[in-house]
């Protein structure tokens, strides 16, 4: 049975009254995300809009490319520039779209569990959530594309619990599926919705393992045909070794510690941003069990927050983005408050709260500003000019490297790297392959002699450590000389000013920080 706040609409004749509201609130958030679409890409959204240009171009992921991350994320934005182009617009304006169609399915989730109500302030909770700074909101990160199939997912295993048709149980399978194809924190999506789904049909004990079997064939669908694809394509070998054995080595590094270190410098910000919301999804969550014909959808949402915050927990990095992937259950607990017409004007307040407190870059800010008000200093913004300068004193056929973590200079030049090793992170970290790591980057660079070398001289950007190697230092310090020359910098000197030179004044110009991108050209 629907709660009784789902029927008042129909019987007012105004059942298209909610569907109004949450179409407002789509144009609404969609309105900043547009005044904000220009922001300069970051490094992961470099990542893959580099691997989703090279599958564009009919070359797989992991073959030029590698990194930790399953390629699902780069298959989206592939789809993304081909509808809208391989530009920063073109990419923001597809996390528009996946956004507002979260939004609409945390409408249809609050709705079914709830009411209309909840499920019209549900969908309005996460839009302003998700595009918060704490949350680094204005970038695609792999997040929103866990949160898009995830939710579908879990609307599907409510509307099964209806109809009880093996078709939809395959459907929510195949959607758990593509979100831990995005990120591989989305299986704990997936076994949410296996222990859900048994839990509400372990009555039907009879059918239960076939219900099983079909949901967990979704599930793994995705994920065998990649495997499929990836071993046709010849880079299996290094697909299985980026996202799987270095990546239980890449998420074992951090203690306890250090992971409650990072969750309270994260959640803070969040927490100071939109105090209104929290303080509702956290009475939500109290709220939900009062009345009896609530507590399936109660547990519901509390077992959806439960795993949604399991799901932020690999590694115990506990960054930025990867608060996206509980932001659906808090959405859901807060939205479950605004029933009558007190819970709806309290929550109304809460909203305008949040957008009160971000208003500086959500209504003022220019993209430029917005970057580095969530970036502070990194160079996304020089990035763009290093690439502009190396596309227009370069052809298609030549090979660029990037002695730093910069992925996304390679999607604006449209160059190929000439490493399969486009951050430096993984070569500065305390573990077993950084060495190696290390040794195969600087056999790749030896080999192609690409025409270009970008070197980001930041430590802070390399993540450089104490005890990390120092091979590729003393390696490029020794090869540079002889084979390269300075043809250009760029220095980022201020939030509002950067210092660009090229040809002679590059080799003339005295860098007045630790902190710049240096272009080197082959001599």
């Amino acid at each position: 049975m629907l709660p009784a706040d789902d029927l008042a609409p129909e019987k007012s004749g105004r059942k298209w009254l909610p569907w109004v509201v949450v179409l407002l609130v789509i144009l609404g958030i969609g309105s900043i995300r547009l005044r904000l679409l220009q922001v300069p890409l970051e490094r992961d959204e470099g990542e893959y809009a580099y691997a989703g240009q090279l599958m564009l171009q009919g070359i797989p992921p992991y073959q030029l490319a590698c990194n930790v991350k399953l390629p699902g994320t780069y298959a989206a934005y592939a789809l993304i520039m081909a509808l809208c182009g391989q530009t920063i617009a073109g990419i923001h304006l597809g996390l528009l779209v996946v956004n507002a169609g979260a939004i609409v399915l945390l409408f249809l989730l609050g709705r079914r569990l709830f009411g209309a109500s909840c499920g019209v302030a549900a969908g309005a909770s996460y839009a302003v959530l998700s595009i918060g700074s704490g949350v680094l909101g204005t970038q695609a990160h792999a997040t929103h594309f866990v949160v898009l199939p995830a939710m579908a997912g879990a609307l599907l295993l409510l509307r099964h619990a209806d109809s009880g048709r093996l078709a939809t149980v395959w459907w929510a399978g195949l959607c758990f599926g593509l979100a831990f194809l995005a990120k591989q924190h989305g299986i704990l999506f997936a076994v949410f919705g296996g222990l859900w789904l048994a839990g509400t049909n372990w009555r039907r004990w009879r059918t239960l393992p076939a219900r099983l079997l079909v949901f967990s064939a979704g599930v793994v669908a995705p994920f065998a045909v990649t495997c499929l694809l990836l071993w046709r394509a010849g880079v299996f070998g290094k697909f299985w070794f980026w996202t799987f054995r270095y990546a239980s080595q890449y998420t074992s590094e951090n203690t306890f510690s250090d992971g409650l270190e990072a969750f309270r410098d994260t959640v803070v910000p969040i927490l100071q941003q939109n105090p209104g919301l929290c303080l509702l999804a956290a009475a939500g969550l109290v709220a939900v069990w009062w009345r009896k014909r609530d507590r399936a959808s109660a547990v519901f949402a509390a077992a959806l927050l439960f795993f949604s915050f399991l799901a932020m927990c690999p590694g115990l990095f506990f960054r930025e983005h990867y608060f996206v992937l509980v932001l659906p259950a808090v959405a859901l607990l807060g939205g479950a408050t605004a029933r009558g017409r007190l819970g709806c004007g309290l929550f109304a307040i809460a909203l305008c709260l949040s957008l009160y407190l971000q208003r500086d870059l959500l209504f003022r800010m220019s993209p430029l500003q917005a970057s580095r008000e969530l970036y502070d200093g990194s160079p996304f913004p020089e990035a763009i000019q290093v690439a502009d300068y190396i596309r227009a004193h370069s052809t298609p056929k030549d090979l660029v490297a990037v002695l730093g973590s910069e992925p996304e200079i390679y999607f604006y030049a449209n160059r190929h790297s000439a490493t399969t090793y486009i951050y430096t992170y993984g070569l500065m970290e305390p573990q077993p392959f950084a060495l190696q790591m290390q040794n195969e980057m600087i056999h790749e660079i030896e080999t192609a002699q690409p025409e270009y070398i970008v070197h980001e001289v930041a430590d802070d950007l390399w993540l450089r450590q104490p005890e990390s190697p120092t091979r590729i230092f003393d390696w490029w310090a020794a090869y540079r000389p002889e084979h390269y020359q300075l043809v250009g910098v760029a220095e980022t000197l201020s939030d509002d000013r950067s210092e660009y030179r090229w040809g002679a004044a590059a080799e003339a110009y005295k860098p007045t920080s630790d902190y710049y991108l240096a272009v080197y050209r082959k001599k």
